[in-house]
């Protein structure tokens, strides 16, 4: 699964991502043989600890991040919440929390990219770009697998956002009129 909807209104839409099976998969096997090594080595207790405490890192370091994203219509504000567990033992409780605060109104389209994604092949993740030129992920890292998951999450964003929304007959109006003004200028051939 590429994100949940945690709650969804007229004015909110909160998106959540927790850790995936085959993250926890791979946490809880490097663990155990962390565990395994220090439960049948005959190795001095300073040792044992040593081969828990060095499985137990790279266990945290390999897990994947907590992310949220909350797109807010009464704020105006798109908060994108990343929680990472592996930096927040290495900075003892003082980081892995990160977040990106952004103008709702800025956001011109939502994409589903492919990028690479080690020894594995390619995953899919949804991209927000605004009208600055910036783009920027909705999350870290690229699922597997679900593009059809990620898709779903895309048109969720932009219907929530109504950047699908046709143009209105007023809206045709407006340009008509431009049109029609363009009509009273003198045409030059060349």
């Amino acid at each position: 699964m590429y994100m949940l909807v945690e709650k969804r209104t007229n004015s909110l839409l909160h998106l959540k991502r927790s850790p995936g099976i085959r993250s926890w998969s791979l946490c809880v096997g490097i663990a155990s043989i962390g565990l395994a090594a220090a439960y049948y080595s005959a190795d001095s207790l300073a040792w044992k600890l040593f081969y828990m405490a060095g499985c137990f890192f790279v266990a945290a370091q390999n897990l994947e991040q907590w992310e949220e994203a909350i797109f807010d219509k009464n704020k105006g504000t798109i908060c994108l919440k990343t929680f990472n567990l592996y930096k927040k033992i290495l900075t003892l409780s003082k980081g892995g929390n990160e977040q990106v605060v952004a103008v709702l109104s800025e956001v011109r389209d939502v994409n589903v990219e492919e990028e690479p994604v080690r020894y594995f092949g390619r995953g899919s993740l949804v991209v927000l770009r605004f009208v600055t030129g910036f783009s920027h992920p909705l999350t870290q890292s690229a699922v597997l697998g679900c593009r059809s998951d990620v898709e779903a999450v895309a048109k969720l964003i932009t219907s929530f956002l109504e950047l699908d929304r046709v143009e209105t007959p007023q809206d045709f109006s407006q340009s008509s009129e431009t049109e029609a003004s363009d009509a009273d200028e003198p045409q030059v051939q060349y």
